[in-house]
């Protein structure tokens, strides 16, 4: 079954910590208490964001991060690519090495179409649409006990 990395996963957890641009930044001893992901896991997830400009950090003593740009701005598909580069799911879906548009399996146009769908669905979902789904999520589960 295809699935995002769980270091992306972790990723979306983190970034939904942060606070936005103009915010001041927050350290990533915070970020990571908040996003329940180590310390030391999250440094090299921090510095994959930033090079793929999805994060600005600040250093020195009021040093941290926080979002580059609004988190309504910031797709899942841009994180996704941050963390497990671009070509993610273009591998084929039965594991075939060889599959490819001249040497199809069985199940190409079917996978190349849901790859389609997947990258769609991640570019139109935000990260704040994200946060706030979980967000809506632990609220619902809080009321319920």
């Amino acid at each position: 079954m295809l699935s995002l990395s769980t270091t992306t996963g972790h990723a979306i957890r983190a970034l939904s910590c942060l606070p936005p641009p103009d915010s001041p930044p927050m350290q990533v001893k915070e970020i990571a208490a908040q996003s329940n992901v180590s310390e030391f896991y999250l440094a090299k997830i921090i510095s994959r964001l930033g090079k793929a400009g999805l994060i600005k950090s600040k250093r020195g003593y009021t040093g941290g991060v926080h979002l580059a740009r609004p988190a309504e701005q910031i797709s899942l598909l841009d994180v996704s690519r941050a963390i497990d580069g671009k070509e993610w799911p273009n591998n084929c879906l039965l594991g075939m090495p060889t599959c490819s548009e001249e040497q199809a399996c069985a199940v190409h146009l079917f996978w190349k179409n849901m790859r389609c769908k997947i990258r769609k669905n991640l570019a139109e979902t935000s990260l704040k649409d994200s946060a706030d789904f979980v967000a809506h999520q632990k609220k619902c589960n809080n009321s319920s006990r």
